[in-house]
């Protein structure tokens, strides 16, 4: 199990001081894609099979899930997001981006925005 053994390979005080910049899903993605290739399979055949195992489902109710895969969801979406970031430092970073939406709809209000006469 490639959980496992991250799950070992990071709680290991041989280890640990090497490891504790390293995220446990990285360490599960090293040993999945490293299962693969001894399988005979090739890096994007590897890497496209855990990308598929580890879908997000923007329509799951994340709230009925357990502590454990909430935390997995979460980082996925955490390394979906570093990888998709602009930073400074990219060629192609604008700092204020201006973008105009199109109003060709009526536009709906919703009821918790509307400011009541009721404190609370």
């Amino acid at each position: 199990d490639c959980g496992l053994a991250a799950e070992q390979l990071k709680n290991n005080p041989r280890h640990k001081a090497y490891l504790e910049g390293v995220s446990l899903r990285q360490l599960k993605k090293l040993y999945s894609l490293l299962k693969g290739y001894l399988g005979g399979e090739s890096l994007a055949e590897s890497l496209e099979k855990f990308l598929q195992e580890q879908p997000i489902d923007p329509e799951e109710d994340m709230n009925k899930l357990d502590d454990k895969e909430l935390a997995k969801r979460k980082s996925i979406m955490d390394e979906l997001f570093e990888k998709n970031r602009k930073k400074k430092e990219d060629p192609d970073f604008i700092y204020d981006i201006e973008v105009e939406f199109p109003q060709d709809e009526q536009l709906e209000s919703c009821g918790w925005d509307v400011e009541s006469g009721e404190e609370i």
